[in-house]
């Protein structure tokens, strides 16, 4: 859901004025407000993080679950006012530890989980895929809480991402990105 049109484009610069608890994003100057996430989308985030964290527990990368806001296209010496694309994946995980700063990540993550709920349906699966394509995320993870499924999505030879694996409940789920790491479906969705 779009926010009034208050402004005709808004920046991390407005961001950084919001209250902490408003869920909104930003892509490409356009302002989204969230919905508060369901306990079962929450329940399935956190045990997504916590496998993610354990594996990574003393590796370079790092997993952040929302809110964690990711700046995809800010450059070295842009303003707050220039940067108009602010999102905030379910689950971030950040193997270049010089694209993290105060705010969040600067750049694209390697790895990005988002779980789908009602309202974020069609943002998820078009708007979002596109976008963190463009950004050239390394792999792109659709949860389905309704379907019990995991859609991994990773970029083909000119960048564009192709579905690479579709996990069932009762599968362990392969990050690509991140070797040797295997997330246990049947935990995940365990209601």
């Amino acid at each position: 859901m779009a926010l009034p049109a208050e402004k005709s484009r808004y920046s991390l610069a407005d961001c950084l004025t919001w209250d902490e608890n408003e869920l909104i994003e930003i892509i490409d100057g356009e302002a989204f407000m969230m919905s508060t996430p369901s306990r079962i989308h929450q329940k399935i985030s956190g045990e997504l993080f916590r496998q993610l964290a354990n594996y990574l527990e003393g590796k370079k990368c790092e997993a952040y679950a929302a809110p964690f806001g990711v700046r995809l296209f800010e450059q070295d010496g842009d303003r707050p006012e220039d940067v108009d694309t602010v999102v905030e994946p379910d689950i971030s995980v950040v193997c270049d530890r010089s694209k993290l700063d105060k705010h969040g990540c600067k750049g694209a993550p390697d790895l990005i989980v988002e779980i789908l709920s009602p309202s974020s349906l069609r943002h998820d699966r078009l708007v979002k895929l596109n976008l963190y394509q463009r950004a050239g995320v390394r792999e792109y993870w659709i949860v389905d809480p309704e379907n019990r499924s995991v859609m991994v999505f990773l970029p083909d030879r000119n960048g564009s991402f192709r579905l690479h694996e579709d996990y069932g409940r009762a599968d362990v789920a392969k990050a690509s990105t991140l070797d040797g790491c295997f997330i246990e479906l049947s935990k995940v969705f365990s209601e």
